[in-house]
């Protein structure tokens, strides 16, 4: 399947459309990260469904921004490349970052969200991954975060539970992600956006919730119980908060269930679209 890319608003973002003949779905990666990490998902429903998966800016193939973007700004794009492609309404699917962008998704445009699945969600409490909060913090952030060997094999141990979940091709994708040039600058302006020294900012999980509690859409909020980079129980607070909301927790499982528990995942998303109806 071959990548593609638009222009919006003068940046170029790579994105894959299976143009499966099923409901739209918009998958949107982690912090980091690209649109290779849902590549099971493309395998496994890409014809029964029409995938969308992006880079989103700062990330993967996608364009640098001079600055990072908010959560909304990064929303907004979402919902711009979805104009682009012609989809109305569409399920939301997002893992970490691409979570919290997933949810401010469906705040902007709540008529045009069909469901919403959150995987390890960013943004729903402040704890979050110790060396995260280092990164914060100027000049070390930026001796923490340059691009390594080293870099690639610390990110797969945070990300993951078993090493054995990253399939060359994704690993392929890490190193690259890493070795981008601007690529690490931006990570860490992207992260000091949402996360302190002390944690994840209060204002910003503040918002997450806001935003869980005027839901209406078919929700499921799922996390792994081995997650290292944002514990699971913010995901059993966040599923207090929606009305009908479904929770999962995966034993086994660490910060990207997609690619660590795939099945699984596939039969939970497919299992959500069903529900929320085509």
């Amino acid at each position: 399947m071959l990548d593609r890319f638009d222009h919006l608003e003068g940046a170029r973002v790579r994105y894959r459309d299976t143009g499966g003949s099923g409901p739209a779905v918009l998958l949107t990666h982690g912090i980091g990260e690209s649109l290779e990490f849902w590549q099971p998902q493309i395998e496994a429903l890409g014809q029964a469904m029409r995938l969308v998966a992006w880079d989103m800016p700062g990330h993967g193939e996608s364009d640098i921004p001079t600055s990072a973007m908010d959560l909304q700004t990064l929303a907004r794009h979402g919902w711009l490349l979805l104009d682009r492609l012609g989809i109305g309404s569409v399920h939301l699917v997002g893992n970490s970052l691409g979570a919290a962008v997933s949810l401010r998704m469906a705040g902007q445009k709540a008529s045009r969200a069909r469901s919403l699945l959150l995987a390890n969600a960013a943004t729903l409490g402040p704890e979050v991954f110790g060396a995260f909060k280092l990164m914060t913090l100027p000049v070390l952030g930026e001796l923490m975060n340059k691009p390594s060997s080293k870099a690639v094999e610390m990110q797969i141990k945070a990300i993951v539970h078993r090493a054995q979940a990253i399939s060359p091709g994704v690993r392929s994708a890490i190193e690259r992600n890493i070795h981008r040039p601007g690529g690490a600058a931006h990570f860490l302006a992207t992260l000091r956006l949402m996360t302190g020294w002390r944690g994840q900012r209060e204002e910003v999980w503040q918002e997450s919730h806001r935003l869980l509690r005027q839901l209406k859409v078919p929700t499921l909020i799922l996390h792994g119980q081995q997650d290292v980079v944002l514990p699971a129980r913010h995901s059993e607070s966040a599923h207090t908060l929606v009305a009908g909301a479904e929770l999962q927790i995966w034993d086994d499982c660490g910060h990207t269930p997609q690619l660590e528990q795939p099945a699984a995942f596939n039969t939970s998303l497919a299992a959500l679209v069903q529900r929320a109806g085509a």
